[in-house]
């Protein structure tokens, strides 16, 4: 069956124009290769879907969340619009099966690479819009994101492990994480990454990725987990000894380890 067909049964909607959904699976690598087949590449249709995702979205969760701040708005929003939340809603459409791309992109894994993901599903948006209008595809829209607009979650939850990573270091020494770049293997058109962080002078973790802001998340994510460690062990042998600075046992500890041995702050992103 034609991807376009097949991506109209899919969706289970009154689909009219059936060139502009197809245009919205075409990827640029496609085209290129096949120059005369598609009236153009969905790269447009992303620029208008990106609008209508943002829009929806808003919408719904200004509605749905009524205690909100902007701020908390906002930060449920970024975790709805950003690259690893769209991927998320076009893998629940298996988006990537019904794409169109170049031999060299499909071998390189764009069928599950998240950019390629985020973006169709944004080109898809857009062609919806255009041929639907408005009520059909914000329906639609957050029909797929159900789940992501009504969850209660907290602050810090949405935040990326980079952003709760800063905010962490920034409280506990004033210190801003540093990130260096340890190793990039690869031909350019699949590097691999190897990112390390450094918190208060020290190495925290590593994260691998196809581009250096994933290699980045994934090492930021990797010091999270052991400031966490390090924070219960802390709190484990305070309440072990009665209470006794953590510090003042160990001795020559750093900021960042004597903020892990305190108290609970509020606000804490853990």
């Amino acid at each position: 069956m034609d991807p376009a067909e097949a991506l109209k049964e899919r969706l289970g909607l009154p689909i009219r124009d059936m060139d502009l959904l197809g245009q919205a699976i075409v990827h640029s690598s496609w085209l290129h290769e096949h120059p005369d087949a598609a009236r153009g590449h969905n790269e447009r249709l992303e620029f208008l879907g990106d609008a209508v995702v943002s829009l929806a979205v808003s919408e719904a969760l200004y509605l749905r969340h009524g205690a909100d701040d902007e701020g908390l708005l906002s930060a449920r929003r970024a975790a709805i619009v950003s690259t690893p939340g769209l991927a998320a809603l076009a893998e629940r459409l298996d988006l990537g099966t019904y794409l169109l791309l170049g031999e060299g992109e499909a071998q390189r894994g764009g069928r599950v690479r998240p950019s390629l993901l985020a973006s169709a599903f944004e080109a898809l948006v857009g062609a919806i819009y255009l041929d639907l209008g408005w009520d059909t595809v914000c329906a639609w829209m957050l029909e797929q994101a159900d789940a992501e607009v009504t969850a209660d979650l907290t602050v810090s939850s949405l935040k990326s492990p980079k952003s709760r990573l800063q905010e962490h270091t920034q409280r506990a020494t004033g210190d801003r994480p540093m990130y260096r770049l340890v190793d990039a293997v690869g031909p350019d058109h699949e590097k691999v990454f190897t990112i390390a962080v450094e918190v208060d002078g020290r190495l925290l973790g590593e994260g691998k990725g196809s581009s250096r802001r994933t290699a980045e998340t994934r090492a930021a994510a990797a010091a999270l987990e052991v400031l966490r460690a390090e924070r219960v062990a802390a709190r484990a042998a305070r309440h072990g000894s009665g209470g006794a600075s953590i510090g003042g046992a160990a001795g020559g500890q750093t900021g960042a380890d004597q903020a892990l041995a305190e108290a609970d702050a509020p606000g804490d992103l853990w």
